[in-house]
């Protein structure tokens, strides 16, 4: 029998939560993510668009990180488009107005992980401020033209959704700058618009191409009677069909370019039987086809761009697996790709400056390049972080390394920290081919394992990088293995060494890939009609094992019970196990129960580590143009369950992760975002914390030391939320309270694990590090945000001796605050001729038992720090600790005496200055300026007076004690035996800055009467 039960009928007012107290991002807003890259490889570009008037400002599209924009060329790039659709199909600046830019969101390359738009957008300050306008059920945008005569007039092409029948789809025309839209070209609901070309002289001339194609999660189909090319000579109003010299119907896509100066000129690569491209002379009235290269005329339905150099019509551009140009107007082609440096395959979007033609920017699935002499050569744009990640994986070093593949980029790893923060200098491939899963092996830190596409599996040596091919072979007389295009390889959870890998049947080993074991049957529904792959594609044949199907597709081992394995498919099928393989029951059908389509892919299993017979499981169902979320859980082993939804979800599920500590705090990622609940699943929020509001969010892991939650996301790389600790301890209690101080566990004293490195790397970027290599912060919760009050933090010794004080955050929910752990700088003598660092720096505590007050208003709130020797610098004992805070203190001490010897020099001189020229008696003003003189001259010992150059200045007794206070109290080291003797020297010269101080007091007492 089926069961589902429904949130309705199961959930009740959680005990973890205030119904009255709604939670959101903000409540978790300083818990900001690091976004970790890497941007040494990059990913799927769709679009390039330029400002015109300089050259320089430059907007840059992704298949799923958003919009980026530079300002000089791509040196620095900036994200402009956080709060929107990650998935990007088209950009266009109007040239008329300067900061006027239109985005139309979902991509057109039609691949089988092509994500889905929401329509159009507009900004008229260059990205600061984005509105929607419109066209929000068209899904995929392939094309923006802006009328280069009256910018009120847009063309939008809108292929349309890729997997379902619609009529929204179409050339979209606005004539009021995107307010409202009319449909001006349509041919049915399986036939979009794919490209558009407007002559610049005479703006009603109007060419574009139309598209049939359809997706299903076993096929591809590029083609048939509703594509075409049409003209219209009204500016839409009517059309006519181009066929004169064009092959016979079906077509598939046709990328359509026009030579802005010489507009009659019009080259386009029609897909057909015999793809092929085609050159028009005539403003389209007549077709020619040419010979051409494999790379012109490869994957019309993936590479769709084609372009004229704006200012000579014999240039032609074909970027696709590599970048062709022709110099005769499209008859002829030769490539680009290798000549002055390697140019990322598979290409998408290409920009001309079209005041400086030889400068180019071509978008791939790498990322940008960058030429400046017509493609001969190429720089790469190292600071455009918009990897597509399908999975994550962690290991347990210090600092814990990041696994993950990227789409058409390998397999990566990478540190979560490290000296300087994490830079792209800091990852390292590890794998070729589609990146998809990559693994850690948890009992050799030296062995990864990572697969690409279609079940190329590698055991890896992280030291060589040197690989082993592990992919299970079919048997004699077994049926051919059919792998996933992501197939899964996953290790063990409660038996690490255990090693799965899915086809249609589960294999496991236990010697790292050496020998392997079918342990199930075909898990699969085996459907054959969705096994034709071999004639996928349409008109051109497109079998890159994206399209296999009834396949395994996720797996997971239960951290309880290794016999208790869970599989799902890509066909509808969720097998559990709970003997190690022996016996399997399919529990899809009590799931299709609860209205989850039969045929739904299982994208995600997360057996419970607190409970055996709990799991939870994402479906996705939007290969049948299904976007809706589902989640899922059960108790009882599958025999029954409930879906958990909000109305907060957007985009296909992807990944339920489970807490590790707390069994309510349950995180989901889906295509349009992360999402988050504190009480179960009862109410949900999307987290924005400095993460992209729609990334779409492919996979997540909990790290059990640092409690990090970090993220897969398919466009923007590796995203960390460092220490999710205060999501875990938000209960109803402490909710109802104004205020909470979230305790901290013993703090080990440290600079740091990691120092700041030499000069940053030259090109790139690089992220901060995660707090758990310093200090952890000090956090407390806010029920409301403090308007009306100043707040501070000070923290005292068991003396009750006040350490630092430092200004408190004040916003609503959970505030952090960093202390360094060390006392407040000293007073350091004040004047000369530079600022010295002696008074920025204070001596690091003792272990020992602290107080954190926190003030508010006329409020206190306290709880205690334990500070412990931190065990793990060996080269750093607790002797040598406390012999370092006695030569600091000493040096401390000696600062402020001299500052107070300094403070009575410049008071003494004031009083001069300010009482010299009211003295009459001429032996007194000698007297008193020789008082000044003498001030002067010790003054001058004390601290430098003199600049001799910026790398040379003056050094006297300030600048020499804090030269050995810096080296001393700046450094986890035992102070050596010669700053101890120096500390005992300058000792000696700050007592005789007393002495003498005192004796100007003795000799001039008569005349100071200040």
């Amino acid at each position: 029998m089926k069961y589902c039960l429904t949130l309705a009928a199961l959930f009740f007012l959680s005990t973890h939560v205030n119904a009255q107290t709604k939670i959101t991002s903000a409540t978790f807003g300083m818990m900001e993510a690091r976004h970790l890259g890497p941007g040494t490889t990059s990913g799927r570009i769709t679009a390039i668009a330029g400002d015109d008037s300089d050259g320089k400002t430059i907007y840059i599209g992704s298949a799923g990180g958003g919009v980026w924009k530079t300002t000089d060329a791509g040196v620095v790039l900036k994200s402009m488009f956080d709060k929107y659709c990650q998935s990007i199909g088209a950009i266009a600046v109007d040239q008329k107005h300067r900061g006027t830019v239109y985005v139309g969101t979902g991509e057109s390359n039609m691949r089988n992980s092509v994500s889905i738009g929401d329509g159009m957008y507009k900004t008229e300050d260059g990205g600061d401020n984005w509105v929607k306008i419109g066209l929000d059920s068209t899904e995929h945008i392939s094309k923006i033209v802006i009328d280069p005569k009256n910018s009120d007039v847009l063309y939008v092409a809108a292929p349309g959704p890729l997997w379902s029948d619609s009529k929204q789809r179409g050339l979209y025309k606005s004539t009021d700058a995107g307010k409202s839209w009319d449909k001006v070209l349509y041919i049915n609901e399986k036939t979009g618009c794919a490209d558009i070309a407007i002559d610049p002289n005479n703006t009603n001339i109007i060419y574009a191409t139309t598209w049939e194609f359809r997706r299903t999660p076993y096929s591809f189909n590029s083609g048939g009677d509703g594509s075409g090319m049409y003209k219209s000579t009204d500016a839409g109003k009517s059309w006519t069909e181009l066929k004169n010299g064009l092959p016979k119907k079906p077509f598939g896509r046709i990328a359509l370019a026009l030579s802005p100066s010489a507009p009659n000129d019009l080259v386009a690569i029609v897909e057909s039987k015999e793809t092929g491209l085609f050159i028009s002379r005539d403003g389209g009235a007549s077709w020619k086809q040419q010979s051409s290269t494999l790379n012109v005329t490869a994957r019309p339905f993936y590479f769709s761009t084609v372009m004229f150099d704006p200012l000579d019509s014999m240039r032609v551009y074909r970027p696709a697996y590599e970048f062709d140009y022709s110099n005769d107007g499209g008859y002829s082609f030769s490539g680009a790709s290798g000549e002055g440096g390697w140019l990322h395959s598979d290409m998408h979007a290409l920009w001309i400056n079209p005041k400086n033609t030889n400068q180019l920017y071509v978008g791939t699935d790498g990322g940008v390049y960058v030429s400046l002499d017509k493609g001969g050569s190429w720089i790469f744009l190292q600071a455009l972080p918009v990897g597509q990640f399908y999975h994550v994986a962690i290991d347990n070093a210090d600092p814990y390394r990041m696994y993950g593949g990227l789409q058409d980029n390998g397999s990566w790893m990478a540190p979560s920290s490290a000296p300087g923060g994490v830079g792209n200098a800091n990852w390292m491939a590890i794998n070729g081919g589609d990146g998809f899963w990559a693994q850690p092996d948890p009992n050799d830190q030296d062995i990864a394992y990572a697969e690409s596409q279609g079940g190329e599996a590698n055991r890896i040596n992280l030291k060589t990088t040197k690989s082993v091919g592990i992919k299970p072979q079919e048997a004699q007389g077994e049926e051919k293995l059919r792998w996933n295009w992501n197939t899964p390889i996953v290790t063990g959870v409660k038996g690490t060494h255990n090693l799965y890998m899915g086809a249609q049947y589960l294999y496991k080993s236990t010697n790292q890939g050496r020998n392997w074991g079918k342990i199930s049957n075909d898990l699969t529904t085996n459907d054959k009609s969705m096994q034709q792959q071999d004639s996928s594609g349409g008109l051109s044949a497109d079998n890159t094992s994206a399209e296999n199907h009834c396949t395994i597709f996720t797996m997971t081992e239960s951290p309880l019970d290794d016999q208790n394995i869970w599989v799902g498919t890509d066909d509808g099928n969720l097998q559990v196990t709970t003997n190690g393989g022996k016996t399997w029951n399919n529990v899809a059908p009590n799931v299709a129960a609860c209205g989850v389509a039969k045929q739904a892919w299982v994208s995600s299993i997360e057996p419970s580590r607190f409970d055996k017979q709990t799991a939870y499981a994402t479906f996705d169902n939007h290969m049948m143009g299904d976007m809706k979320t589902y989640l899922a859980k059960t108790t009882d082993m599958g025999l029954t369950w409930r879906m958990i939804s909000s109305t907060e979800f957007t985009g296909y599920a992807h990944k339920i992760r489970e807490d590790l500590v707390n069994k309510d705090l349950l995180f989901l990622g889906t295509e349009m975002g992360l999402f988050a609940t504190l009480d179960g699943g009862t109410n949900w929020f999307r987290m924005k914390n400095n993460i992209p509001w729609y990334v779409p969010v492919r996979d997540m892991q909990i790290h059990p030391k640092t409690n990090d939650l970090i993220l897969a996301t398919h466009g923007r790389g590796i995203i960390v939320v460092d220490n999710i600790t205060p999501m875990r301890s938000l209960t109803k209690d402490i909710i109802d309270q104004e205020v909470y101080l979230i305790p901290t566990g013993p703090i080990a004293l440290s600079e740091g694990k990691f120092g700041y490195g030499g000069f940053p790397s030259t090109g790139g970027w690089s992220s901060g590090n995660s707090p758990s290599t310093y200090a952890p912060p000090i956090q407390y919760y806010l029920k409301d945000r403090i308007n009306t009050s100043d707040a501070k933090i000070e923290i005292f010794d068991a003396s009750g001796k006040l350490m630092q004080s430092i200004p408190a955050s004040k916003r609503k929910g959970i505030n952090k605050v960093r202390w360094n752990l060390r006392m407040k700088p000293p007073a350091v003598a004040t004047g000369g001729t530079k600022i010295d660092g002696g008074g920025f720096l204070g001596p690091m505590v003792l272990p020992g038992l602290y107080t954190m007050k926190l003030t508010i208003g006329s409020k206190e709130y306290t709880s205690t720090l334990t500070l412990v020797h931190d065990t793990s610098n060996k080269d750093f004992s607790l002797a040598d600790r406390k012999l370092q805070y006695d030569i600091a203190m000493q040096c401390y001490n000696m600062h402020e005496r001299l500052a107070h010897v300094v403070d009575n020099i410049n008071a003494k001189q004031l009083w001069i200055k300010q009482h010299l020229d009211s003295v009459n008696d001429e032996k007194t003003k000698k007297l008193l300026g020789q008082c000044n003189d003498t001030l002067e001259r010790l003054r001058t010992t004390l601290l430098a007076s003199k600049q001799k150059s910026i790398f040379a200045d003056e050094k006297k007794l300030r600048e020499d004690i804090s030269d050995v206070y810096s080296d001393v109290a700046g450094n986890e080291a035992r102070p050596s035996n010669l700053q101890i003797d120096r500390v005992k020297e300058l000792q000696d010269r700050v007592a005789k800055a007393e002495k003498d101080d005192l004796g100007i007091n003795t000799t001039y007492e008569g005349v100071l009467k200040g």
